[in-house]
């Protein structure tokens, strides 16, 4: 017998439901006629009747009873499958992953989500990695413009972005403030291990002359290498060393006076933050609205 027989198993139920052709083909907007020959149809793949028909009324065989009993409950909770489905198509619910680089980025604005939208269950993986959002279930990361995925939608979040080089005064007391990058050599800096294995080499432009704007790297040397920038953050405030870090990591601790940036000529501003996901068709409301309530926050 074939496999799909769905539309004759709805028509079977709202005909035994209704005792009438006429009204269960209503029901089902059909015509009564193509809804007896489906159900003559169904009947001679199960070789067996299952209806009674008579020219007063429409009634169930022994078999159609026995079948009627073994398939209502099934129809019900195909019933209640098809209107959850439906209603995830208009309402935001469900399991949302999301991919970041930096876990301070969502952190202001998590609570405030979850509020708006309590049917969501927010799921952030912190991952330094560029991140397969396909391959490895996530909806939607967040990344610098530089480190975007291919065939991705991108959105920017916030605008362009700037990098600080900072220490505590502490450590300035002692070792001084460097004038140029090259002066890092005589520094001890906190490294950064990218998931990948790779060390960041710390990056600054060129602020005048006939190289303004290039960008150039610097491999700096230190005896602390972290993969988090809040332990970094939380180092360079204990003196243990200078830090390069994006100035939304570190501005709550310059206005506090409890870091000093340096070298601010030579960090010029760069393509910031993006919000991309995988090109749908339909957008699911869950990202739909965690997209939305992210542009509304960052701009």
């Amino acid at each position: 017998m074939p496999q799909h027989h769905s539309p004759a198993l709805r028509a079977f139920v709202s005909i035994a439901h209704h005792g009438s052709f006429t009204r269960a083909a209503r029901e089902l907007d059909v015509t009564a006629s193509a809804l007896s020959q489906m159900l003559a149809q169904f009947e001679r793949q199960l070789g067996v009747r299952l209806l009674q028909r008579t020219t007063r009324r429409v009634g169930l065989t022994e078999a159609g009873r026995e079948f009627l009993v073994r398939i209502a409950p099934a129809m019900t909770v195909i019933d209640d499958a098809v209107e959850s489905a439906r209603q995830h198509g208009e309402r935001p619910a469900g399991n949302l992953r999301i991919t970041v680089a930096m876990g301070t980025l969502l952190a202001p604005v998590l609570a405030e989500f979850l509020a708006a939208y309590p049917q969501i269950t927010l799921e952030v993986s912190v991952n330094t990695a560029l991140t397969d959002l396909v391959a490895q279930g996530f909806d939607a990361g967040i990344r610098l413009g530089e480190r975007l995925e291919k065939d991705m939608i991108a959105i920017p979040l916030g605008g362009p972005m700037r990098s600080a080089v900072v220490g505590s005064p502490a450590y300035f007391a002692r070792h001084g403030k460097p004038k140029h990058p090259r002066e890092l050599s005589q520094h001890d800096c906190i490294r950064f291990r990218f998931a990948s294995g790779g060390l960041y080499h710390w990056e600054f432009a060129h602020p005048s002359g006939k190289e303004r704007g290039r960008w150039f790297e610097i491999e700096v040397s230190g005896n602390l290498i972290v993969n988090d920038n809040a332990l970094a953050t939380g180092a360079a405030r204990d003196g243990a060393g200078l830090t390069h870090l994006p100035v939304t990591a570190v501005q709550a601790d310059i206005d506090a006076g409890r870091l000093e940036s340096v070298l601010e000529r030579w960090l010029p501003p760069y393509d910031g933050l993006y919000l991309y996901y995988p090109c749908r068709y339909q957008m699911p409301p869950k990202l739909r609205v965690f997209v939305d309530f992210l542009k509304q926050r960052f701009d």
